[in-house]
């Protein structure tokens, strides 16, 4: 399976598994949405089941808060992650508190799933990566795999949460790794270890990191389409680097990174979004809090420029290996 047919088969599983769950959003039944991750599931589950919603993200996420504290498990598209912003109030202020207002007596069990970053020519209102927004919210979980396998295992996960989960996809490799270059793709996609995907239930735990990579010399932490960036630049420098995919920023697996850095004593964090306040910050922050008298070199920092996303320039903005490979070696100096 590819990312898209695994997170579709994940919400079929689901499904047919627990009448509570539900789906809707713009465009996701009759036509499958915009990227045909619900494709069919209407047909198979009904349309009280997975149904489309008006263009109100506002409305859809404040109706599935009410589903959940219900007792119902929703899972809802926005269209874009660009477009998740007129709901990031009703997120904010009340699925997240939810839980902590009622003292116990409510809580919001709602997946809001949602394709994210660049890499498809989407321009400024379609390539944004938001994540940093919501890591800093308390109460709200924030996942993004990097690989159909872990896509699949973590959804089924999110929707089994009884706390707000916002699901980040990858569309950049929606339909498949690629080497870590804008525009060249996997040719033999299918044969990624990760694209082997049982039909059936399997959960994938929230905050639990992945080693991609096994290594010795520096550790790099990724997450979603940059783990394919950063592998690709260590293939191609042959420095023998420790790739560490995050899979969830919120909860973050903080002991496994503190492992791989206070065995390699060297840290590259490489994420999408603009540098500046971007989820790398953190990272770094915890890092140097706890590894600082093991790290032989300073940390470096490999993200997008601290401009609005460019539509005409986006094979320019959109992070690849070198820059990572650049950072590598600057801190192997160090």
């Amino acid at each position: 399976m590819n990312m898209v047919r695994a997170i579709n088969s994940a919400l079929d599983v689901m499904l047919g598994r627990d009448p509570d769950v539900l789906i809707f959003g713009e465009d996701v039944g009759y036509f499958g949405g915009v990227f045909r991750v619900t494709d069919g599931l209407a047909e198979r589950h009904g349309v009280a089941r997975c149904f489309d919603a008006p263009i109100s993200e506002g409305g859809i996420v404040a109706t599935a808060i009410g589903m959940g504290a219900y007792g119902l498990r929703p899972v809802v598209e926005i269209q874009f992650a660009d477009y998740i912003l007129p709901a990031y109030d009703q997120l904010v202020s009340e699925a997240a508190r939810l839980r902590y207002r009622s003292g116990g007596e409510f809580w919001a069990p709602i997946t809001v799933r949602s394709p994210y970053g660049g890499g498809i020519f989407g321009g400024q209102t379609h390539s944004s990566s938001p994540e940093a927004i919501f890591a800093h919210v308390s109460g709200l979980k924030t996942v993004i795999p990097s690989n159909p396998y872990d896509a699949k295992g973590l959804l089924i996960a999110a929707i089994e949460d009884d706390d707000p989960v916002i699901f980040l996809e990858p569309k950049r490799i929606y339909n498949g790794p690629f080497d870590g270059r804008f525009d060249r793709p996997v040719s033999n996609w299918a044969q990624h270890p990760a694209s082997e995907v049982p039909e059936g239930y399997y959960t994938v735990p929230l905050g639990k990191a992945a080693i991609a990579r096994h290594g010795a010399a520096v550790t790099v932490l990724a997450y979603g389409t940059m783990v394919h960036v950063a592998l690709s630049a260590v293939e191609e420098s042959g420095i023998d680097a420790e790739v560490i995919d995050l899979r969830s920023i919120v909860p973050l697996d903080l002991d496994s990174i503190l492992q791989s850095v206070r065995k390699t004593r060297r840290c590259v964090i490489v994420h999408e979004a603009s540098r500046f306040a971007g989820f790398g910050a953190e990272l770094s922050a915890l890092v140097q809090e706890r590894c600082f008298y093991h790290l032989e070199a300073p940390i470096e920092r490999v993200a997008g420029w601290d401009t609005p996303y460019p539509h005409a320039f986006e094979r320019d903005y959109f992070l690849g290996p070198d820059r990572v490979v650049v950072a590598m070696q600057r801190t192997l100096k160090g």
